[in-house]
């Protein structure tokens, strides 16, 4: 849990580092570089994703709806790439936080020679790594 915030956390604490260093030189400046790190803490937290949920849930969830399970962690760039793209869309797949979950990373690792490469994306029981977000919404079933 602690490491899913670290990243987020780490640009906050810049960012108000950074402002407070100019803060007395410029004030306007400050006041225009701490919204610039807040934006990036918050779009690379797990706040801007759908809830996760365990792999066993989601592989319960996806056998029943066939929608497919993204496997992702925070801070990760090619997630964060397929959560935007997706748009509302996203809340229509089963995301799997494998920082959370040891059991998540583990099959991640299985399919990835080791890797924890994320996004993966489980459709109908066959993984791809880091796919088009276009794909991957042509793999959703019809909006319910």
């Amino acid at each position: 849990m602690t490491r899913a915030w670290s990243l987020p956390l780490l640009f906050l604490l810049c960012g108000s580092a950074l402002a407070g260093a100019v803060l007395g030189e410029s004030p306007g400046r400050a006041a225009a570089i701490l919204p610039v790190f807040v934006l990036l803490a918050v779009a690379h937290s797990p706040l801007v994703f759908p809830r996760s949920v365990p792999v066993e849930e989601a592989r319960r969830l996806s056998a029943v709806d066939g929608r497919p399970i993204v496997f992702w962690r925070p801070g990760c760039r090619y997630c964060l790439r397929l959560r935007a793209r997706l748009g509302r869309d996203a809340r229509r797949l089963h995301w799997v936080d494998i920082w959370r979950d040891p059991a998540g990373a583990a099959e991640v690792r299985a399919v990835n020679d080791g890797d924890e490469t994320v996004p993966t994306v489980f459709v109908a029981g066959r993984p791809y790594v880091n796919p088009d977000p276009r794909w991957v919404r042509t793999r959703l079933s019809p909006p319910e």
